[in-house]
């Protein structure tokens, strides 16, 4: 797996689907910038996971931050698959403002995504999304940069996890 030589990588939740009729999330660590302005991000997914269906069935999709609390959800919702896993976990949604996917009400943040672009690449889609409304914790992010004591995650190998420390390195 040599992927892994770029890890560790901050660890994601994506949800797909709508609330109340099909749900998933899926912990995604291949999530990327592509545009500052407009927002754009890019996800990678794999086409044998239930929430590619999901994401191409409604082309939208939700990028939440979890944070060190949700790590035994982080790993459930990555490690298991379909909508049943979500019974397992302490997940909450809440409706989004522009799209039709839920937001996870206790995640660090949230970034409501409508689908621009997708092209397979090997094993996974790049699914391309557009920001069109975004939520998240004024006491994770003051002053508009991450609050390291908030509790981001970082994905090290295949059930490990950390946080970020407090320790900064300025040039």
């Amino acid at each position: 797996m040599l992927y892994r030589l770029l890890y560790p990588l901050r660890t994601y939740l994506l949800v797909s689907g709508r609330l109340g009729e099909e749900v998933d999330v899926m912990a995604a660590d291949w999530v990327t910038v592509v545009s500052a302005r407009p927002f754009i991000v890019g996800v990678a997914i794999a086409p044998t996971r239930y929430s590619y269906g999901l994401v191409k069935k409604y082309g939208e999709f939700v990028i939440a931050v979890p944070s060190v609390d949700m790590v035994n959800d982080v790993w459930i919702v990555g490690s298991e698959h379909g909508p049943g896993k979500l019974r397992k976990t302490r997940i909450e949604f809440a409706p989004a403002t522009r799209i039709g996917v839920p937001v996870i009400s206790n995640a660090l943040a949230n970034l409501e995504c409508r689908v621009v672009g997708e092209h397979p690449y090997g094993d996974h889609t790049l699914f391309i999304g557009e920001v069109v409304a975004y939520h998240y914790r004024e006491e994770a992010y003051r002053g508009g940069e991450p609050q390291l004591e908030a509790g981001f995650l970082a994905h090290i190998a295949l059930n490990k996890f950390t946080s970020f420390s407090k320790e900064t390195i300025t040039t």
